[in-house]
């Protein structure tokens, strides 16, 4: 099978590898709108061939949309424009709403897959991509009836292919539940960041002090801007709902410090804790 991957940084090119790897894809094609990626991605053989986007699709059975999610907006009814009933065009947005929307009436929608694998590290572009990025991690084919039968078929086999779970969420409840469990990591990582940024001004007192908790605690605000504000201005309305209810737990534990009531502060410290009954 053919496959060529429309954006070949940390997703696309990880995926590449993996569907290589496993046999899945016997011919990989990306392509890119930096010459640079592309080079990039021929060196560390990332694909086989790189090509310009309109022969790509003409040469794949199977599209994988990997951009930023606005970049998506104008590729994919571009992409849909082209495709045949035996090509799957499949996208791995974290963001869906918006992009399915925009889809809806298109005549080759049921060629289309909206998926969202849920893997990914802080770091982005070609020099990033890892094999087994997706292993044991969880797939989300959302709205996955209004695509053709075999499409949803191909789709599923590619991400289970990588021994991925598969899961299913309309676009409504997938853009909220990312919000809560995805979004507001990398907003209050970005914030963390900023505040040991503009109170801590020895860089090298950090790098001293800095425990693995505080690492993984900012890891996250090492992740790319140009990915990014893409996701936070189209899942704009449900990150807020999230943020200021992460505002308020913060405004919580604030006036407890003023009051000096550490017994509140236990408790909700305690109640916190329960997060280990759905994360273990």
């Amino acid at each position: 099978m053919t496959i060529c991957f429309i954006g070949i940084g940390l997703i696309g090119g990880s995926l590449a590898i993996s569907l290589k790897e496993n046999g899945f894809a016997t011919r990989t094609i990306g392509v890119d709108s930096s010459s640079d990626n592309c080079d990039k991605a021929i060196r560390r053989r990332l694909v086989d061939e790189t090509m310009e986007l309109n022969a790509a699709i003409a040469a794949s059975e199977v599209i994988v949309l990997a951009t930023p999610v606005d970049v998506m907006l104008k590729l994919l009814p571009q992409i849909l424009d082209q495709v045949g009933d035996h090509q799957t065009v499949v996208d791995v947005g974290s963001t869906k709403e918006l992009l399915l929307n925009l889809v809806d009436d298109h005549p080759n929608r049921s060629r289309f897959v909206a998926a969202h694998p849920m893997a990914g590290t802080e770091f982005s572009g070609p020099e990033a991509a890892v094999p087994e990025l997706f292993s044991h991690k969880t797939c989300v084919i959302v709205d996955g009836e209004l695509s053709a039968p075999d499409a949803l078929e191909t789709a599923r086999r590619m991400f289970q292919s990588c021994e991925m779970r598969l899961s299913r969420l309309d676009r409504k409840n997938h853009d909220l539940h990312c919000a809560y469990v995805s979004h507001i990591s990398h907003i209050a990582s970005f914030a963390l960041a900023l505040t040991v940024l503009e109170k801590e001004h020895d860089e090298q007192r950090i790098f001293e002090l800095a425990s693995s908790g505080f690492g993984s605690t900012v890891r996250l605000a090492k992740s790319s801007a140009d990915m990014w504000v893409p996701i936070f201005r189209q899942n704009r309305d449900h990150v807020l709902d999230v943020l200021d209810e992460h505002i308020e737990q913060l405004s919580r534990f604030r006036t407890q410090l003023i009051k000096r009531d550490f017994d509140g502060f236990y408790e909700r410290i305690e109640r916190a804790n329960q997060i280990k009954k759905i994360l273990n």
